[in-house]
């Protein structure tokens, strides 16, 4: 076989591989392409009309919120030191 003759044999099935990724899938699936992370999704919003809901929530206030979230942010700075845990054995 001479070289020129494997160049276009090598170079023939070259193309043929390239041009089989532009194939397209099949129309099936392209269409249910999603559905199951979009079903996933949906079943997880608890009420999907929130969005539109524009009345406040009623509960605690913006100062009182803004403190409680101040406070459990600022535990984790300096934790509380703790006491000795409480064991089943005696080691002493």
């Amino acid at each position: 076989m001479t070289t020129s003759l494997r160049i276009r044999i090598q170079l023939g099935a070259l193309t043929a591989l390239s041009l089989s990724g532009c194939v397209s899938t099949t129309p099936v699936m392209d269409r249910q392409f999603g559905d199951s992370l979009r079903a996933t999704l949906a079943s997880q919003v608890a009420n999907p009309g929130a969005p539109r809901n524009a009345n406040p929530v009623n509960g605690i206030d913006g100062r009182a919120a803004r403190a409680a979230q101040e406070r459990y942010e600022a535990s984790f700075a300096q934790p509380q030191p703790s006491a000795e845990a409480p064991t089943l054995v005696r080691t002493k």
